[in-house]
């Protein structure tokens, strides 16, 4: 059987709304809304449901989409205010601080750069912008030179020899801040990982200090003989027996 048939004119499209349950116009969220109410109930499957009201159904449905008045024009879209300007740093220059030359469009600016500061912050540049007003720099710092950070805290990795990793002893680590001592024991279990506390990130704010975590690798390299007693002197007196 073929689809119900309705008249093109505008008696037809009431007929078409008083099938779906409406009254009036409507926009097009409203109308399939209430063509998907009256086209469950119709269904022939479901108790109360016929074949003939099913199609009719349809049928109403796109007469009266096709009867819907054109969407007018979109509108200009919304200009969205362009990104505030990045401010990249390296690790050791949020450690330091440092001045940093930053590219503004058709120009250069030197921006310094307290140190502290983390990524995600916002740091005031007094009238840098192109009409006068201040400009605010979002705050990203990039991993380099083997240093990388996350929140306050510094990650680095040190090449540490074999031997020592698997005796234990203390280890000689050259940070940013000059060399720093620390101490592991036997066969720890990978990744070896120490902690020394506040050189990450310095304090600034209401935010303390961070730390500086040291990932030891093993290293191939194979110890001289001056090395190695310093090695077997250093597992032997270790702090508690030379305080003793």
């Amino acid at each position: 059987m073929s689809a119900h048939r309705f008249p093109s004119d505008a008696s037809g499209v009431r007929e078409a709304l008083a099938i779906l349950g409406l009254t009036g116009a409507v926009d097009a969220a409203g109308l399939k809304a209430a063509f998907r109410t009256a086209v469950k109930a119709a269904r022939p499957d479901h108790p109360g449901g016929d074949a003939e009201r099913f199609r009719r159904v349809i049928a109403a449905y796109r007469l009266i989409q096709a009867h819907q008045p054109a969407r007018p024009a979109l509108a200009a879209p919304h200009i969205r205010p362009a990104p505030a300007p990045v401010l990249v740093l390296s690790p050791l220059q949020a450690v330091c601080g440092a001045q940093v030359e930053l590219a503004l469009g058709h120009r250069t600016v030197r921006v310094m750069a307290p140190a502290g500061l983390r990524s995600g912050d916002h740091l005031r540049l007094k009238r840098g912008a192109v009409d006068g007003g201040d400009l605010y720099l979002s705050v990203l710092i990039r991993p380099e030179d083997g240093l990388s950070v996350i929140g306050c805290d510094l990650f680095m990795t040190w090449p540490t020899e074999r031997r020592l990793m698997a005796d234990g002893g203390r280890v000689e680590i050259e940070t940013h801040a000059g060399t720093r001592s620390a101490w592991i024991t036997p066969d720890m279990a990978a990744p070896v990982r120490v902690r020394l506390k506040g050189l990450g990130l310095p304090a600034r704010g209401s935010r303390a200090a961070g730390h500086l975590f040291v990932t030891l690798t093993p290293s191939s390299d194979t110890p001289s003989a001056a090395e190695d007693l310093l090695l077997r002197f250093t597992r032997v007196w270790t702090p508690e027996r030379l305080a003793a």
